[in-house]
């Protein structure tokens, strides 16, 4: 296949020349893509630790009883952990609608900041509800605010260019967010996790996210938790040296990716947004109604049919992932910094994402 052959030529480093493959418009031979609703080969199924999580706390957080769930490992990549969309019927719209409407704003930071004054991305969701509850097909239309975002940072603020957190920048993360990710956490081995920073990346059908490894946490023992939703994309997961040719796998809505132990800082890239596979404007996941019978203390809530009628039209060209991360250990503090301003923010939105960058950047659509 052309995939594998890629990775048998000299010169350029074999990720790079994997990435530049799946970039490609153009591409239809996607055989070589690693697809976890059958699997097999070097997928294999993937234990869990069903009594650390209660049915009832499960339901909090919008999931199926762990026991539910399926989990798969790829053959090479210990502590690498793929679930399949564990999420109860209409518990994804909350995390959409969150990621759109509620963690945009402020204390949050986003890459808007970068070139607008303050009182201008106060309310992002209300200044671009109604253009694009109105949108229509043509890519001549202006864009609105939502649809330029492309990262929003919670709890300890990534700073895009010391590539590093610091404790003189940091806002509360959100209390929703944090217990789902301490959920799937435990049910992955992972007792005690701390939701302490996030970063949420926004995509389109032409973007992708550089190759790079998640280092700059201050504690690798703990996982690096990814959720995805909206339209599909291709991750590549490589090894600890860029040299070492990628896996390629498809990731859809719903699904949860864990990276822990060896396989924590592996380099690894999204060169591609893709269509979902079932051919529709969304998943049919997404087009289930949430339950109006949900447990005492969710944090789930329920979203108004306006809400999500936005929502659903960011969704047709787009894909959010939520990627949480635990920065400091139990009792671990920051080292002492001088000469920094902690304030988190990429030196230039020109940069993003392009594909030889480590930070988690989204290249500029062309329009």
């Amino acid at each position: 296949m052309a995939a594998a052959a890629l990775t048998r030529e000299g010169g350029e480093d074999a990720f790079r020349r994997l990435f530049r493959f799946y970039r490609q418009r153009d591409v239809s031979d996607l055989r070589g893509v690693v697809d976890f609703s059958v699997p097999g080969g070097q997928v294999f199924r993937s234990q869990l630790s069903i009594s650390s999580v209660s049915d009832q706390d499960a339901y909090r957080a919008g999931l199926q009883p762990v026991s539910q769930w399926k989990a798969y490992g790829l053959t090479g990549y210990p502590g690498f952990i793929f679930i399949p969309n564990p999420f109860l019927p209409g518990c994804q719209r909350h995390w959409v609608k969150q990621c759109l409407k509620l963690y945009p704003q402020k204390p949050n930071v986003c890459n808007l900041d970068l070139h607008m004054a303050p009182e201008k991305t106060v309310d992002l969701w209300g200044q671009s509800k109604e253009q694009l509850r109105r949108k229509g097909s043509s890519k001549w239309e202006p864009r609105s605010l939502l649809e330029k975002l492309r990262w929003v940072t919670l709890g300890y603020h990534y700073n895009w260019d010391t590539k590093k957190y610091s404790a003189n920048h940091h806002t509360p993360f959100p209390s929703d967010l944090a217990f789902l990710s301490e959920q799937v956490a435990a049910a992955c081995g992972f007792r005690g996790f701390q939701a302490q920073a996030g970063i949420l990346n926004y995509y389109h059908f032409d973007s992708s996210l550089g190759i790079h490894a998640d280092e700059s946490e201050l504690d690798h023992s703990r996982p690096l938790l990814s959720f995805s939703f909206g339209q599909s994309s291709i991750f590549l997961l490589g090894g600890l040296k860029r040299e070492e040719a990628p896996t390629a796998m498809f990731m859809h809505s719903g699904d949860i990716m864990v990276m822990s132990g060896f396989s924590r800082l592996l380099y690894h890239a999204v060169p591609r947004v893709l269509p979902n596979p079932e051919g529709t404007a969304l998943p049919s996941c997404l087009d289930q109604a949430l339950s109006s019978d949900l447990p005492v203390g969710s944090v789930i809530e329920h979203s108004s049919d306006e809400d999500w009628q936005v929502c659903a039209k960011y969704l047709q060209s787009s894909r959010i992932n939520m990627t949480i991360r635990q920065v400091l250990a139990e009792g671990q503090k920051f080292p002492e910094e001088s000469g920094t301003n902690g304030k988190g923010q990429a030196p230039s939105e020109d940069n993003h994402h392009q594909e030889n960058s480590r930070a988690k950047r989204h290249k500029p659509n062309t329009d």
